[in-house]
Parts: C-alpha cells; sequence; structure tokens
C-alpha cells in the first residue's frame, strides 16, 4: 500500500506529534488532521522520559524553542514514595549516566550493604548517579565542564510539561505552518472496504479518503477497535490499576516545591503523582476500582493532599477510565493506532507518552518504503509489541517487588502470581522478569540491567547475604574488609558530586533566569 496521504484523526498529544513527526520528516506527503470541537483530550501525560529527548532531536525542536510557551521545567528523576514498605520512604530511578569505580561493578555496593547494613538503600542510587546530587540539593546547572559526573543537559534530562499546551503549540508552530492541513470537525461515520477503511464522512457531509489513516483517537480508539474491531488484549492480569483522578494545585513554597523529578506516592488503593510545572503542580491519583469506588478514591486522594498541606475545597477533579493494555495488532489494513488508542500502560514510570514517540520513531522506517507490505506491517506489530509488553513487565515488578501489606489492595499484589507464569508468557517474551528473579539471587546478575537494578534495590530486592556470594563464587571466605578501599572511593565520589552543586541555583532560579527570564 502507498503512503503518499495521510490522515491523522485525532488532536491532543498524539495526534499533533504524529503529525509533527510527519510534516518534518516527509514534506512531500500529503497530510491532514481532523480534530473533532466536541471531545476533549485527556490532557494528561505530563511527565517524559529521557527517550522523549531523542524525539525532539529527530523532529529539530530545542529546549529554548517550546519550554517557555508549554509552562516547562527539568526532570532529572523519577522518586518513589512509600513503595517499599509504608513509611518506608523515597527511592530514585534517577536518568544520565551511571559511574561504577570498581571492576565488580554495582555489585560493590551490594558487598558495602552487607559490610554496612545500616546504610539506607537510597545510597545506592546516590553512589552511582551523579544527578542525584542534583536531584537531593534541589540544584540545576548544565554540567557543560563535567564537575558533576558525565550526565549531559542535552541527552540526559527530561521534562514536565503541560501537555495540553505542547500539542497546541506543535499545531502552530510546526504543524500548519508547515503545510499540514487541519480539520475541525467531527466524524459522523466510518465507510469500511476490503483494504479497511474506504472514506470517512464528517458531519458537514464532507467524505475524506486516504492511503493511511492513523489513529490518534486516545481510549475510544475509533478506527483501530471501532472500525476495524481489532481485538483488545489486557494486562489487569499484571498491572493491577484501571482508573485515575486528576487536579492541578497551587504552589505554597515555590523554591522548595520546584523540584526535578516526578513523584510517586504509594498510598491505600494505589499511588499519587506528583509533577511539578513552573506555574503550578499536577496531582493524581491512579487507583484499582476492584478495591474501591470512585467516591472512596476522591476521598483518599483528597485526604493525601490535606496532609501534604494542601486546601481541597477549590480543586475540581478530572476522573478518567484507564484501558491497560494492547491491540494485538496496531497496524491492521490501512489502520495504525499511536498512542492511547493502541495501547496504554498505567501512567507509572511516566510513560502516557512512551508509547507515542516509541511508535513513532518505529514507523517512520515504515513510511520510508514507497510501498508498505504486509511483510513491513506486520514487523512493525512485532517490534512495538515488544517494546509494549518489556515496559509492561517493568512496571507491574514496581508492585511485585513491594513488601507493602497494610491493604488488601497491597496483600493481593503480593499474591499476584507474575513470577510462577512469566516463563509460559512467550508471547510477552519473560526477560525482564527472568532478570529480576535472577538478581534476588546471582550476585552481579543486575550490573548490565538498565532501570530494574534501581527499582529493585529500592524495594530491597537482591542478594542479601555473605554465604550466598561465596556458594556463587565458590570461595571459602568472603572478607568484606578487603573492599574498604573500593566503598572509599564511592564514597569519595559521592561527596565531590554534592560539593561541585553546592553553589549552583535552585531549579527555580534557574529556570527564572534562563528559560522564563523573569
Amino acid at each position: 500500500m502507498k503512503s503518499d496521504n495521510i490522515v491523522i484523526v485525532g488532536g491532543g498529544t498524539a495526534g499533533f506529534m504524529t503529525a509533527t513527526t510527519l510534516i518534518k520528516l516527509f514534506p512531500n506527503k500529503k497530510i491532514s488532521l481532523i480534530e473533532s470541537p466536541r471531545i476533549k483530550t485527556v490532557g494528561v501525560g505530563e511527565s517524559t522520559i529521557v527517550q522523549f529527548r531523542k524525539w525532539m532531536k529527530i523532529v529539530g525542536i530545542k529546549d529554548e524553542d517550546f519550554m517557555k510557551e508549554c509552562d516547562a521545567s527539568y526532570k532529572f528523576s523519577i522518586g518513589f514514595t512509600d513503595f517499599h514498605k509504608r513509611g518506608s520512604g523515597t527511592f530514585h530511578y534517577p536518568f544520565g549516566d551511571t559511574v561504577v569505580p570498581d571492576k565488580n561493578k554495582f555489585t560493590i555496593w551490594y558487598l558495602k550493604k552487607m559490610a554496612y547494613p545500616d546504610i539506607p538503600l537510597t545510597d545506592f542510587a546516590d553512589s552511582f548517579c551523579p544527578i542525584m546530587a542534583l536531584v537531593n540539593n534541589n540544584k540545576c546547572h548544565t554540567n557543560e565542564d563535567k564537575t558533576n559526573g558525565e550526565w549531559a543537559m542535552n541527552r540526559d534530562v527530561a521534562w514536565h510539561f503541560d501537555a495540553s499546551k505542547f500539542a497546541t503549540w506543535l499545531r502552530d508552530n510546526i504543524c500548519i505552518p508547515n503545510g499540514l492541513k487541519h480539520i475541525r470537525s467531527t466524524i459522523n461515520d466510518v465507510v469500511m472496504c476490503d483494504k479497511g477503511i474506504d472514506y470517512l464522512v464528517l458531519d458537514n457531509g464532507d467524505e475524506v479518503k486516504a492511503d493511511l489513516f492513523i489513529d490518534c483517537t486516545g481510549f475510544k480508539s475509533l478506527l483501530l477497535g471501532g472500525a476495524i474491531k481489532e481485538p483488545f488484549i489486557s494486562y489487569n492480569d499484571i498491572l493491577p490499576n484501571n482508573k485515575a483522578i486528576a487536579t492541578h494545585i497551587p504552589y505554597k513554597n515555590k523554591d522548595k516545591e520546584l523540584v526535578a523529578f516526578t513523584n510517586c506516592t504509594a498510598i491505600e488503593n494505589g499511588w499519587v503523582w506528583n509533577i511539578p510545572l513552573w506555574s503550578r503542580i499536577g496531582t493524581g491519583y491512579v487507583y484499582s476500582d476492584k478495591h474501591v469506588t470512585p467516591e472512596q478514591a476522591e476521598k483518599e486522594f483528597k485526604k493525601h493532599l490535606k496532609k501534604n498541606g494542601h486546601d481541597v475545597k477549590e480543586l475540581k477533579f478530572n476522573h478518567i477510565d484507564m484501558r491497560v493494555g494492547i491491540h494485538k495488532r496496531i497496524f491492521v489494513k490501512n489502520v495504525l493506532a499511536i498512542g492511547l488508542s493502541a495501547g496504554f500502560v498505567e501512567p507509572l514510570e511516566s510513560n502516557g507518552l512512551y508509547t507515542v514517540h516509541e511508535f513513532l520513531s518505529k514507523a517512520i522506517q515504515l513510511f520510508k518504503r514507497d510501498n508498505i507490505s504486509q511483510f513491513d506491517k506486520d514487523g512493525f506489530n512485532i517490534i512495538c509489541k515488544g517494546v509494549f509488553n518489556s515496559w509492561a513487565q517493568f512496571v507491574s515488578l514496581h508492585y511485585a517487588l513491594s513488601e507493602r501489606d497494610d491493604t488488601p489492595y497491597w496483600r493481593d499484589n503480593m499474591d499476584r502470581e507474575i513470577a510462577n507464569e512469566c516463563y509460559d508468557l512467550l508471547t510477552r517474551g519473560a526477560s525482564d522478569y527472568q532478570k529480576a528473579i535472577t538478581a534476588r539471587y546471582i550476585e552481579g546478575a543486575f550490573d548490565d540491567v538498565s532501570g530494574i537494578k534501581f527499582i529493585a534495590t529500592g524495594m530491597n530486592w537482591f542478594p542479601t547475604s555473605k554465604e550466598a556470594i561465596m556458594y556463587i563464587n565458590t570461595i571459602d571466605n568472603l572478607d568484606l574488609k578487603a573492599f574498604e578501599e573500593s566503598f572509599e572511593v564511592m564514597d569519595k565520589l559521592k561527596k565531590e558530586w554534592n560539593d561541585a552543586v553546592k553553589d549552583k541555583p535552585s531549579l527555580y532560579k534557574y529556570l527564572k533566569d534562563n528559560v522564563y527570564k523573569t
């Protein structure tokens, strides 16, 4: 099939990110976007991860182009509060390069923990990730002189921003000026044919034809789920939550509260996100309606906000139904789905926009072909499904590794049979589960695993005994004192990273002086 004439259905962040990708990389194609003035976008997805920066580079967007217009701030990490146990505090999954000053790699910290059991679990990220010095001290700088390790602002730092403003900015500054045909209308009918969709009928009677239709209609999945009727595979067996409540709260002390990380706080029946933008904080409660009603959940959310000093009387709460899972295929006949219409892993680990830029990066390869074959579609579906499944497993491990048992919700998560089934989940791939399981018992198993080691260590999931390491390595005695010099090197580096940022501005002051210039 050809892809010279492409129609995107649905605006919002997914729609205009898709349009931006096509307009910038394929200027000879005819690109149209149909956006209904009657349908409100979800408007969340305000927290990104570093892969989002890769997409921004592909389409040529720089920090200074959009940040001021989109209420944006920088993000260095994701924090997880009370996920290990109730009252256990916050551990981090930081961005940027790690520094491992020992031939034993990350195992050296586990040895340090055995030698000094009172060391907090948070010391793991602090010891290997120089960017944590900024997180812990709420500082910001570009690190061009490399005094704070090897991380780089233009590679390892993500953003918090207003998703609705970002979609509008893409529309007005990139899409329409570069030739996007923007149609403000509602689709009244979808007329089918053997190749998939023949044409769309708009509310004014116009008929819209295309070689390819891209579905960006959110959870509704108007084209792929509705017209094509592609089966949807639920992931509720490994991911517990299916509802969310979102709101915005004002700053009380902006210099203190405007931090460079998304925080996720586990509470009774789910968790609460906290995303600091420039002008306000986005927050919401992700929960399971198997354990609490929407009304009860809102009460729990308000209780959490009050506990943290926020006045909830004037806040507006938006209840969201989440469809957690993915369609069996996301490119079927002449319909391709991007964003929530394709699939969704609940927003833990800030993945609201993750599938958008990841699936788009793969779709670019399709559009470089003069003719898209069925083999192209099959390959695209397999690759994207693999990306999705891996991410779903990673997110599910945040629950599987938790030791919380204070409510039926958390006890159910502890009893969820994920590990026992993982070897049979061949269609989903068991690699992330297998690595996590193995790492509990085999020293060194986390050495080359990216994010899992931070989440698992924060949950106290790693080799915990001298005897286990002695058994694995067939040695008679493990003398932890022999590693004292390595422990000291780690502590010295950590001190250097923290000393290097002491005179740096707070995130608030950095943004005020360099981005918003107020």
